[in-house]
C-alpha cells in the first residue's frame, strides 16, 4: 500500500508539472488514503496545498499546509504556500510572519522577499485605511448633535473593526478604551451593547489588552470579556421589545401570541435548583401589569388590543410560570401587590366596562396562578359583582362572569362556598337562558360542582341520574357543528369533569359522534381545548394514579364510621380494557399525536403528563402497541418522555419501553430517532421507579443493544448505563436480574463492555460464570450466552475463567448436559472457546467427564442437534490436534505417551 500511495504521489507530480492541477489534486487525495507514513502525509498535504492554490480555493490550501507544518514545522515550502493562502483570504498579519520566517530561513529567495514586500505594503495600507475609518467612528461617537441612528452604526462598525487584528489595534491605540467606557454610561442599549462586544474583540487572545482594558470592564462587574453582561442585556433587550408588545394595538393576535410563547420559554428558569431567577423578577417589574392589560382585554367590549382564542390561556400559563419561578415570600407578596393594584384600579373605576376588564383578568388569574386569582377574588365587590353580573341582561358581561364563577368553582376552597351559593344560579341559567354560549358555560359550572367527590362512587353531589343528562348534554352541544368551536370546547370541559364518573364513560365511548368531534377538536386551531381532552382521556382510560388502601386499615376505618372511597363497579379492570379498544377504533392516537405537535403555551407540563398516562395505557395490551405506533405514537413519545412534569417524563418511557420490547426498533423507530429513545429508557433505571418499570426498561434497552453499535450500543455506553445495568444483575428479583443479564449479553457485543470484563480487579466474569449455574433457566441462559460471547470475542478471558470458581468445570459440565438444547449450544461454544484459547485448559476439560458428553455430543446426527454436534466435533478435533487425544477409526480415545 505504502508502494502504491508512493507511485499516485510520482503520477501526482508528473500532471502538476504539466499543468493538470485537478489531475494531480485526484491523485495526492487517493495516496493520502493508502499512506500510512506520518512523514509521507506531511509530503502529500504540502503538494495537495500547491493544487488548490492553483484552482483558488485559498481556505483549502491553508488547511493542508497547516496539517504539513503539524508534521514539520521546518517545511519552508508549506509554510510559504500558506503564507500565499492566508494573503488571498485577507489574513495579512498571519501571511505576514509565515512569509517573514521563510525569510529569515532562506534570506535570497526573490519569491520569499517579493512576497514579504508585497504583504508590507497591503499591511501599511489596511491600517492606514482602519486608522481613518477608527477616527472618523470616535469623532461621530463623540459629536453630541450627531443623530442617534448613525451613532449606533458607528458604535456596529465599530465592533467589526475590533474583531480583525489590524482594526483592534487601531482602536486600541487611538486611545479607544476612554471612548468606550464613556459608551458604557450611555442611557441607550443598543450603544452599551456595541461598547461591549468591542471590549470583547480587544480583548480577546491579548492579555495585555485584558489588563488596560480591565478598568473599564470591571466598571460593569462581568469580568475581563464582558459576555456575561452582553448575554443579559441582549436578553433584557429581546424581553422588553415583547413585553412592549402586549398591549400594542398595532400588534396581530397571533404575533401576540408568538410573543407570550416565547416568554413562556425564555423567562423561567429551566430548573429550580439554579438560584438565579434575575429574568423573572425583571419580568414581572417591568412586565406584569403589561400581561394583565392583555388578560383583562375583552375584544367585544373595548378598543383593546386584537386577541385569538388562544390568548387568554396563553397568558394564564406565563402567569403561573412567572409566579412558580418566584423563590420566596417577599417576591410572592410582590407579585400579588401588582395583580391587585390592576384589579383594584379597574375595579374601582364608575364605568361597568372596567369592571368587566378586572373580572376578566381575575378569570384569567384563577386559570393560572389560582392562590393569587383567589385573593383577588376576595377584594372588595369583587365576588359580589360577580354573582350580580351572572344574572345581567348583557351576554358579554354575564358571560364573563359565568366563566370566572367556573374558574373559582374549580379550586377547592371555593368549591364549598359557590356550591351553597351558585348551584342555583348556575341552574336556573342553564334552565332559563335562551343563549346556549351561557348554557353551556352553566352547564360546565354544574358539573364541576358535581363532580367534587372525583372517582369516590359514594360521593355524589346530585341526584341520582343527574350527572348522566348533563353528559348528554355536553355530547349534544360537542357535537352540534352550528356551535362556535368555544363553546364546543367548554362542552369538552364539562366531559372532562363528568368522566369522573364510571357511567359517563361507558357512555362517552359508545358515542362514536361525539368522540370524532372531540378528536377534531382536539387537532384544531383551538389550543385551549388541549387540556380538557387531556383530562377527558385519563379518565376514560383510568390512567391516573389510584392508592390502594390496606385492607386492614379500610375495616379499622369502617370500624370508626369514617368515610371510606368506594371504586365504581364499571371501573373494574375488564371494562377499562374494553373502554381503550373502542377509543383506539375511533383513532385517539392520531388525536394525541396531533395535540403534542401543538406549538402552544397551552400545551403545559400537566397537559404533555395526561398524554403520557393515557399513551401508557393505549400500549398496555401487546396486541395494541402495532395500532399506536403505526399512527405514530412512538415518535410522539419521545418529546413527552424528555420535556414533561417528573411523573409524565415516567408514564411516557415506560410506554417507549413497552413499545421497544415488542416491535421491532429499527421499524418503530426508524433512522436517528432510535439514537433518541435511549435516554428516556436509561432514565427508568432508577431507585424511584418501580421494579417493573426497572425490568420493562432493561428488557427494551436489551433489543435496542442487539441492533446496531454506533446508535443503539454506543448511546447506551454514552449514557453511562453499563453500571446500571450490571447493578441490577445484583437485584433480588429473579425476572429483574435475568433482564439485566440479558441486556449485559448483549451490550458485551461493544469492545467498551469487553474491555470492562478484561480489566483486572473486578468480578464482572466472575459474574457471569456463577450465574450459569444458577438454577433460573432464564438467568443461565443469559449468562451463558454472555460467556461464550465474550469467550470468542477475547480469548484472554478463557484463561481467567478457572480464577473465578473452583466449580467452574461442573458448571460448563451441567450446561452440557442440560436438558435444554439453547444452554448445551451456549456450553458447548464456551468450550469450543476455551480449548481453542489454552491448550492446559483443553487438558483439564479432557481429563474430565466433558472428553465423553463431547463424545456422545459428536455422534448426535440429528437436524434439531446439527449444530450442537458439529460444535462438540471441533472441540475433540482441537483435543486432537493438541495430541492430547487420538481419533482412530471414528474412535475417540485419551491419547498416550507413545502417540
Amino acid at each position: 500500500m505504502s508502494q502504491d500511495a508512493a507511485t499516485l504521489r510520482e503520477e501526482g507530480n508528473h500532471l502538476f508539472k504539466s499543468g493538470d492541477a485537478q489531475g494531480a489534486l485526484s491523485c495526492y487525495t487517493k495516496a493520502l488514503k493508502l499512506s500510512g507514513d506520518q512523514t509521507e502525509a506531511a509530503v502529500l498535504h504540502r503538494n495537495r496545498a500547491a493544487c488548490y492554490l492553483k484552482l483558488e480555493d485559498y481556505a483549502k490550501a491553508e488547511a493542508d499546509a497547516s496539517k504539513a507544518l503539524d508534521s514539520d514545522p521546518g517545511d519552508i515550502k508549506a509554510r510559504f504556500r500558506r503564507a500565499q493562502a492566508l494573503q488571498k483570504l485577507g489574513r495579512l498579519d498571519q501571511a505576514f510572519l509565515d512569509a517573514q520566517k521563510c525569510a529569515q530561513l532562506e534570506p535570497k529567495n526573490k519569491a520569499f522577499q517579493e512576497l514579504l514586500r508585497l504583504l508590507g505594503t497591503q499591511i501599511q495600507q489596511k491600517l492606514s485605511s482602519t486608522d481613518a475609518r477608527v477616527q472618523q467612528m470616535f469623532k461621530l461617537l463623540l459629536d453630541d448633535s450627531a443623530q442617534l441612528s448613525d451613532k449606533q452604526k458607528a458604535a456596529q462598525n465599530l465592533v467589526v473593526l475590533s474583531r480583525e487584528d489590524a482594526g483592534a489595534e487601531q482602536v486600541f491605540r487611538n486611545d479607544g478604551v476612554k471612548l468606550l467606557q464613556k459608551l458604557l454610561a450611555s442611557h441607550h442599549e443598543d450603544i452599551v451593547l456595541s461598547a461591549l462586544r468591542t471590549l470583547v474583540g480587544l480583548c480577546t487572545g491579548h492579555q495585555s489588552r485584558v489588563r488596560i482594558s480591565g478598568d473599564a470592564t470591571a466598571v460593569c462587574g462581568y469580568g475581563p470579556d464582558g459576555s456575561a453582561l452582553i448575554h443579559y442585556i441582549f436578553l433584557r433587550s429581546m424581553l422588553q421589545h415583547l413585553l412592549d408588545m402586549m398591549p400594542a394595538a398595532t400588534v396581530s393576535g397571533p404575533g401576540r401570541d408568538s410573543a407570550i410563547n416565547l416568554l413562556v420559554k425564555q423567562v423561567p428558569r429551566k430548573s429550580l435548583r439554579n438560584p438565579d431567577n434575575s429574568v423573572t423578577l425583571w419580568t414581572v417589574d417591568h412586565g406584569l401589569k403589561k400581561v394583565l392589560e392583555v388578560a383583562g382585554t375583552v375584544p367585544e367590549l373595548a378598543d383593546g388590543p386584537p386577541l385569538t382564542d388562544n390568548t387568554p390561556m396563553s397568558c394564564s400559563v406565563l402567569l403561573n410560570k412567572l409566579y412558580d419561578d418566584l423563590k420566596c415570600d417577599s417576591e410572592r407578596e410582590n407579585f400579588n401587590r401588582l395583580c391587585e393594584e390592576y384589579v383594584q384600579y379597574y375595579f374601582s373605576q364608575p364605568a361597568l366596562e372596567s369592571k368587566v376588564r378586572a373580572i376578566q383578568a381575575v378569570s384569567v388569574l384563577l386559570q393560572g396562578p389560582s392562590d393569587v386569582g383567589n385573593r383577588t377574588l376576595e377584594l372588595s365587590g369583587v365576588m359580589e359583582t360577580v354573582i350580580a353580573m351572572c344574572a345581567s341582561e348583557n351576554l358579554i358581561h354575564q358571560q364573563v362572569a359565568v366563566e370566572t364563577l367556573i374558574h373559582a368553582a374549580g379550586k377547592a376552597k371555593r368549591a364549598s362556598f359557590i356550591t351553597a351559593n351558585g348551584v342555583a344560579l348556575l341552574k336556573d341559567l342553564y334552565k332559563t337562558s335562551e343563549n346556549d354560549r351561557i348554557r353551556v358555560r352553566a352547564l360546565v359550572g354544574l358539573c364541576k360542582l358535581g363532580s367534587a367527590g372525583g372517582t369516590d362512587f359514594s360521593m355524589k353531589q346530585f341526584a341520582e341520574g343527574s350527572t348522566l343528562k348533563l353528559a348528554k348534554q355536553c355530547r349534544k352541544w360537542l357535537c352540534n357543528d352550528s356551535l362556535p368551536a368555544t363553546s364546543r370546547r367548554w362542552a369538552v370541559e364539562g366531559l372532562a369533569y363528568l368522566t369522573f364518573d364510571a357511567d359517563v364513560k361507558e357512555d362517552l365511548v359508545e358515542d362514536k359522534k361525539a368522540l370524532n368531534a372531540m378528536f377534531e377538536l382536539a387537532k384544531s386551531e383551538d389550543k385551549t381545548v388541549l387540556f380538557a381532552v387531556g383530562s377527558t382521556l385519563v379518565n376514560c382510560t383510568n390512567s391516573y394514579d389510584v392508592e390502594k388502601p390496606d385492607p386492614q386499615l379500610v375495616e379499622l376505618a369502617k370500624y370508626a364510621k369514617q368515610h371510606v372511597p368506594e371504586e365504581h363497579p364499571k371501573d373494574a379492570q375488564s371494562f377499562v380494557e374494553k373502554r381503550l379498544l373502542k377509543l383506539l377504533q375511533a383513532g385517539v392516537v392520531s388525536a394525541l399525536v396531533c395535540m403534542v405537535k401543538q406549538e402552544s403555551p397551552a400545551l403545559t407540563d400537566a397537559c404533555k403528563e395526561c398524554i403520557a398516562r393515557v399513551f401508557l395505557a393505549l400500549v398496555e395490551r401487546q396486541e395494541d402497541r402495532g395500532m399506536v405506533v403505526a399512527q405514530g405514537g412512538g415518535k410522539a413519545l419521545i418529546p413527552l418522555a424528555t420535556e414533561n412534569t417528573d411523573v409524565g417524563k415516567v408514564k411516557a418511557s415506560q410506554a417507549l419501553a413497552k413499545i421497544t420490547i415488542t416491535s421491532n426498533p429499527e421499524i418503530a423507530f426508524p433512522g436517528e430517532r432510535i439514537y433518541e429513545v435511549v435516554r428516556p429508557l436509561v432514565n427508568l433505571l432508577h431507585l424511584e421507579c418501580t421494579l417493573l418499570q426497572n425490568f420493562e426498561a432493561l428488557m427494551a434497552l436489551t433489543n435496542l443493544a442487539g441492533i446496531n453499535e454506533r446508535l443503539s450500543r454506543q448511546k447506551i455506553i454514552k449514557e453511562k448505563a453499563v453500571s446500571k445495568v450490571e447493578g441490577y444483575m445484583f437485584e433480588e428479583h429473579e425476572l429483574v436480574r435475568a433482564a439485566a443479564t440479558e441486556c449485559m449479553c448483549n451490550l458485551a457485543l461493544s469492545t467498551e463492555v469487553q474491555k470492562l470484563f478484561l480489566a483486572t480487579g473486578n468480578d464482572r466474569l466472575k459474574l457471569v460464570v456463577l450465574f450459569c449455574g444458577e438454577e433460573d433457566e432464564r438467568l443461565r441462559k443469559a449468562a451463558a450466552g454472555t460467556l461464550a460471547m465474550l469467550t470468542a470475542e477475547q480469548p484472554e478471558l478463557c484463561a481467567r475463567i478457572p480464577g473465578t470458581t473452583s466449580h467452574w468445570l461442573e458448571i460448563l459440565q451441567a450446561l452440557l448436559l442440560s436438558d435444554s438444547q439453547d444452554l448445551r449450544h451456549r456450553g458447548v461454544v464456551i468450550a469450543l472457546n476455551i480449548m481453542q484459547a489454552e491448550r492446559d485448559l483443553t487438558e483439564k476439560l479432557m481429563e474430565s467427564e466433558a472428553l465423553e458428553i463431547l463424545s456422545v455430543m459428536a455422534k448426535e446426527d440429528t437436524d434439531a442437534r446439527g449444530p450442537i454436534s458439529k460444535i462438540a466435533q471441533q472441540c475433540l478435533e482441537v483435543a486432537v490436534r493438541y495430541g492430547i487425544i487420538k481419533s482412530a477409526e471414528g474412535r475417540v480415545g485419551k491419547a498416550t505417551s507413545d502417540s
